[in-house]
């Protein structure tokens, strides 16, 4: 342990608390007290011996001596206090004190020790405050004044008349001042020496902070120009922190969001904190597999000085890409339960019809029926009633059936069982199966199917239930006097289905959702026709579970077209998917066409 270390660790232990916790205030306070205990320590030291060579000292001597002990008074005040402009006051009056002391007794302003008048603010000027400065040179241009003043008025003693011994003590005390103004330039320059350590230390702490933060500090300008942005922006925008200065981050923001990044900007420069929301074009990162595109941002800012009615702003940004792709996800979340709750408030609602109706006629007939004496039924009526309570229970059969199949499907237990068929004769009996059902309802059904059809393998149940379940539903949307035309074709390896009616066709914000389970195109208190909206929501799950495609085509008006794609070879995959790519309607005209003309029913 070296001296200076010792000397430092006892200087500690006087510092009052205050100022045991920050490093430049305890350097002023060590530069106040060491000095001074030094000074006095050696003056107390010397006067044994200015005694053994002097002899009886008189009373200006004595006096001079005992103000020498003063500085350890003003360490010990500072030291239990720690106020140190204080201190420095009364620092600079002691040392005035004893300067005009010893002036007045040896000259007056002719005197060796006026120079250390000089002194006085040169030392008040370590305690860097102006008030003390201008304290001490008050109080230094006051001594120099009344020192002329005495002198003027002869109210001072006789100087000394030996010259040579003058000049010795002009020369001594010149010196002296000179040596005590180069100790106060080493302490200025010690303490000086500490800020700028210390300034260093802060920055180096503020550049590790903002380097190794997530988050981008950048300040910006009265006019939103970037003049400072911290280095994690190059890790969140893939560029150097250069070319986001001045106008280049704000070339960055997304042209919908400039205006509030902006205003932003404006509004916190006038003193108020803000908060926004912005993207940012983010560029491509070499080494990662992150490609240029745009990121979520949040910026807060708020000014950096409240003395101008513009000040200059600090922002910090924080990448919210994730949670903006959180809030999106569950905002479709939000959707897909809100349209699920409307479709099984649309099912139910469909459902009670659909299944009431057809109850009321069993229930309603087969009363009667039970009642057949009292209503004295022919055997004819009777035939009738029986009639319609089987045409009743084969709708709700159809009905159930129906959901059935859809929850299969939905569940991935619906069980395909490929084999080789012919898809001409299929559809063909599926065509005259409803050739009845058009007739009735005045529809011209015509089916285009060319002769040479291959054989394909698939499951010929699911086939014709596709068949069936677009035809009829093209039959039951088309109104009197209209036509649906039914063809096949082959193209590449996969057999074209393609159903065309001239109906009321389907609205554009309906099309999108067309295929999913109970939805019915159009608005219920709209619709003229029966159904519970599950026959193209089958017809998708059958061709997805073929591999196949499905692609719909319609305008109000004018009609629809369904055009369904099948493998004419199916493999059946381990999982099957229901999920159904669009596909655009692509036919051929068969060599042969078979025409079904039915006539209209008057």
């Amino acid at each position: 342990m070296t001296v200076l270390s010792i000397i430092r660790d006892c200087l500690d232990a006087l510092l009052h608390p205050s100022a045991r916790y920050d490093a430049l205030t305890r350097a002023r306070h060590r530069a106040f007290m060491a000095p001074r205990l030094l000074g006095s320590l050696v003056a107390l030291a010397a006067f044994p011996i200015y005694l053994a060579m002097r002899g009886a000292p008189t009373a200006l001597e004595v006096a001079a001596f005992a103000w020498l002990i003063a500085p350890i008074l003003l360490s010990w005040f500072l030291s239990r206090t720690g106020r140190y402009e204080g201190a420095h006051i009364l620092s600079a009056l002691a040392l005035a004190g004893l300067v005009m002391m010893v002036a007045i007794t040896t000259g007056g302003i002719e005197s060796f020790a006026a120079v250390w008048l000089i002194v006085v603010p040169l030392e008040a000027a370590l305690s860097a405050s102006r008030r003390v400065v201008a304290f001490a040179s008050a109080l230094a241009l006051a001594c120099v004044a009344l020192l002329i003043a005495l002198g003027h008025f002869h109210l001072l003693p006789v100087p000394e008349s030996n010259a040579a011994l003058r000049g010795v003590l002009m020369g001594a005390g010149v010196a002296s001042a000179t040596l005590y103004a180069a100790g106060l330039a080493v302490s200025a320059e010690s303490l000086a020496r500490t800020s700028v350590a210390l300034l260093y230390v802060e920055e180096d702490r503020y550049r590790l902070l903002a380097r190794n933060m997530s988050d981008v500090i950048s300040r910006h300008n009265r006019n939103g120009a970037v003049e400072f942005i911290s280095p994690a922006a190059e890790a969140m925008l893939g560029t150097s922190g250069a070319r986001l200065t001045g106008h280049g981050l704000f070339d960055r923001v997304h042209v919908v969001d400039r205006p509030a990044y902006l205003t932003a900007l404006s509004d916190a420069a006038r003193g108020s904190e803000q908060r926004v929301e912005f993207r940012l074009r983010r560029d491509a990162v070499r080494g990662q597999n992150i490609s240029a595109d745009f990121i979520w941002v949040e910026m807060r800012c708020r000014p950096l000085e409240q003395v101008s009615p513009e000040a200059d702003v600090v922002a910090v940004m924080r990448d919210v890409t994730d949670r903006k792709v959180q809030e999106q996800a569950l905002e479709l979340a939000r959707t897909a339960a809100e349209h699920a709750d409307a479709s099984k408030t649309r099912f139910l609602a469909t459902m009670s019809h659909e299944l009431r109706t057809p109850l009321n006629a069993i229930i309603g007939f087969s009363e009667m029926i039970v009642h057949e004496e009292a209503m004295m039924l022919d055997a004819a009526r009777r035939k009738e009633y029986a009639q319609l309570i089987n045409d009743s229970g084969q709708h709700l059969l159809s009905v159930v059936n129906g959901i059935l199949d859809i929850s299969k499907m939905e569940t991935g237990n619906f069980e395909i069982s490929p084999e080789p068929f012919a898809p001409r004769a299929a559809l063909l009996h599926c065509c005259n199966l409803l050739a009845l059902k058009a007739r009735d309802n005045g529809v011209d059904l015509i089916t285009r199917a060319a002769e040479d059809l291959p054989v394909m393998n698939g499951d010929p149940r699911a086939f014709k239930q596709i068949a069936l379940n677009l035809v009829a539903n093209a039959i039951k949307f088309t109104e009197r006097g209209g036509s649906v035309t039914v063809s096949a074709s082959v193209e590449g390896s996969r057999l074209m289905l393609s159903v065309t009616d001239t109906g009321v066709g389907i609205d554009a914000e309906d099309l999108a959702r067309i295929g999913d389970p109970f939805f019915q195109a159009g608005k219920t208190y709209q619709r003229k026709h029966e159904g519970t909206g599950l026959g193209l929501s089958i017809v998708k799950g059958l061709v997805g579970l073929h591999n196949g495609e499905m692609n719909v085509q319609s305008t109000v008006g004018e009609g629809t077209t369904v055009t369904v794609a099948l493998p004419l070879d199916f493999a059946p995959l381990l999982t099957p998917s229901n999920n159904v790519a669009p596909l655009k309607p692509a036919l051929r005209s068969g060599s042969q066409d078979q025409v079904h003309q039915v006539k209209k029913r008057a």
